[in-house]
């Protein structure tokens, strides 16, 4: 199977002119009206004009695929791959379409497999901490649901708003709080797959160590090479007692660099911690109104959350190394819609540069 793609970081193409919309089909394929059996004929797309939507994702290569199915059950998926496995015909898995590395595009006349009917959050172990959820659920949704417990799911991709589970694990997706909390490998605890075969099968589940090879990080960033994911078991982590957010102004990049140097050698590990150049501030204000600073040579947010005793005596230490490496200002954030605000901001950065710059590299370096 190819890959799909879903808020995974890759490096970032040039604009591919427009792929030319094939001949218009007069009958669907043999393989197309098996799949209408298997899903409805309102579940699946072969034509032309229907194919246009999913001839790309949030990157810039185009291709359209032979069709497109989106089954809603396990069973559906393992009947489609069969399907499509008889046919001869290849298989890309896709999630919401939110990657930037084209890896949802049907190459070879590929069939799309789409999990967007697949989004049941099934159960929520709140003594476990554990969410088993569909691979259609979007990321931020596992939050929501697990917050009255008192849970949050850590893994926040830049698109988590729109952005699933299925592609956020294929692609073993992060965010600004991997810093402390780490990628999808460290919250995945099991998958449940559907094979190239038809074959399902589950790797891992609610209880960590199982005896024997341990697959779950294997699968965790395979972009849909192993298989269709059609149900995850999820790590919860309890929401800590305090949240602090930090805004530090300085006149330059190295300015900022170097404080965030300086707060990682004094012992302290935030949450997140992130930098906007001055570029990304004008961008940001210009298409979303944030009202960031202007004048800034770079802004740096430093976030740690845990105990309030434990916050309290980072947030002085953060305080302290912030002035001591130059920053004209440091504030922190009044209040959760502050703090909300400031980190949307953060995720908006690629399209507020992107609206300037449609054609770009974007190069996530580690």
């Amino acid at each position: 199977m190819t890959p799909p793609g879903d808020a995974g970081p890759r490096a970032r193409g040039s604009r591919a002119t427009r792929s030319p919309v094939p001949p218009r089909v007069a009958a669907p394929s043999a393989l197309v009206r098996r799949l209408e059996e298997i899903c409805g004929n309102e579940n699946v797309f072969w034509r032309p004009e229907d194919l246009l939507v999913w001839e790309y994702d949030a990157g810039f290569d185009r291709r359209p695929p032979a069709a497109v199915v989106l089954p809603g059950t396990a069973e559906e998926v393992a009947d489609v791959v069969r399907a499509a496995r008889a046919a001869g015909a290849a298989i890309v898995p896709r999630g919401a379409g939110t990657g930037l590395s084209g890896g949802t595009i049907a190459c070879a006349d590929a069939i799309v497999v789409s999990t967007a009917r697949l989004r049941r959050i099934v159960s929520i172990d709140a003594l476990a901490r554990i969410a088993v959820v569909e691979p259609g659920v979007p990321n931020l949704a596992v939050s929501l649901a697990a917050r009255g417990h008192g849970l949050f799911f850590a893994p926040d991709p830049a698109s988590q708003r729109i952005s699933t589970i299925g592609g956020n694990v294929a692609t073993n997706a992060g965010g600004p709080h991997a810093l402390r909390y780490g990628s999808m490998t460290n919250h995945v605890l099991g998958v449940e797959l559907v094979l190239p075969t038809g074959e399902s099968a589950r790797f891992g589940g609610e209880v960590a160590d199982l005896p024997g090879y341990d697959c779950v990080p294997f699968i965790v960033g395979s972009e849909g090479t192993l298989g269709i994911i059609t149900k995850v078991w999820l790590r919860l982590l309890p929401l800590p007692e305090d949240v602090r957010t930090f805004v530090a102004i300085f006149a330059d990049i190295d300015s900022g660099a170097r404080a965030a140097s300086a707060i990682i050698a004094s012992g302290v590990v935030p949450a997140a911690m992130e930098m906007l150049d001055r570029v990304t501030i004008g961008a940001l204000n210009a298409a979303f109104e944030v009202h960031l600073p202007e004048d800034a040579g770079s802004l740096l947010l430093v976030e740690v959350e845990g105990l309030r005793e434990e916050t309290e005596d980072w947030a002085h230490t953060i305080e302290r190394v912030l002035r001591k490496n130059g920053a004209a200002s440091v504030r922190s954030a009044e209040t959760v819609s502050e703090r909300e605000l400031l980190w949307k901001a953060r995720k908006l950065g690629y399209a507020a540069l992107a609206r300037i710059r449609p054609n770009n590299y974007l190069h996530d370096a580690v």
